[in-house]
């Protein structure tokens, strides 16, 4: 696959492409492994510049002009219900790959244009084990940001962009603790500045794990727990 080199060379953006150049293992970022019998589905992480959504966090070791696209899921839905999550969706028959999918797929449930993206690569495949799916991540730059909203309320209630900088503030960072029976899941969570929203599960894994191999992270506090 070819990797675009258009649009503005925004420091982060040239970041985020060397990325995809180089493994990851997720299982560092305690995400359980799937089963053998599961679904391929992609997701679209969107970086890009902020617009009208300043950065709460002062200092910040990336730039404060920079934020990610993200999804409120519905309460109603079967799989990870009211979950904040990165636009995606599983591989259907008219997808020619992951990166097609995922382009498919955030525009379908948050109406962005896919013309103003610039698919930067693809990172490894991270397994979704609760869902029985394997994901491919999709690294994109919005190059040309358009109007996002959530397009039908049965599957994404809220669609908004988050300050990287609001993200990596330790402040904001915790660990989150599901039980599953007699077992029991810890792994990086975030909170969103100036709310009581939780971004955890499979979303916060990637994102934490993504800015570790980044070197954006700052030492936090992993024994500040939150029962979700």
């Amino acid at each position: 696959m070819s990797v675009s080199t258009a649009g503005e060379q925004h420091p982060a953006r040239s970041h985020l492409q060397a990325l995809c150049t180089r493994d990851i293992d997720w299982q560092r970022g305690l995400l359980p492994a799937a089963s053998d019998d599961v679904r391929p589905a992609a997701v679209l992480i969107l970086f890009g510049k902020l617009d009208d959504a300043p950065a709460v966090t002062a200092d910040s070791p990336v730039s404060a002009d920079i934020d990610v696209l993200l999804q409120r899921r519905a309460a109603t839905l079967r799989s990870h219900p009211g979950q904040i999550s990165f636009p995606g969706g599983r591989l259907e028959p008219g997808d020619t790959d992951a990166v097609s999918a995922a382009l498919r797929e955030a525009r379908e449930e948050t109406g962005l244009d896919p013309a103003g993206v610039d698919v930067l690569g693809t990172l490894p495949d991270a397994p979704l084990a609760v869902s029985r799916h394997v994901v491919t991540p999709v690294l994109g730059w919005w190059r040309h940001p358009s109007r996002v909203a959530a397009v039908d309320h049965a599957e994404t209630v809220e669609v908004f962009r988050v300050p990287v900088a609001d993200l990596l503030n330790p402040a904001n960072r915790v660990t989150s603790v599901r039980r599953y029976g007699e077992h029991t899941f810890r792994a990086p969570a975030f909170t969103l500045a100036g709310t009581d929203t939780l971004l955890w599960g499979f979303t916060g894994v990637l994102l934490s794990r993504i800015f570790d191999e980044l070197g954006w992270a700052e030492p936090w506090d992993a024994a500040r727990e939150v029962v979700v």
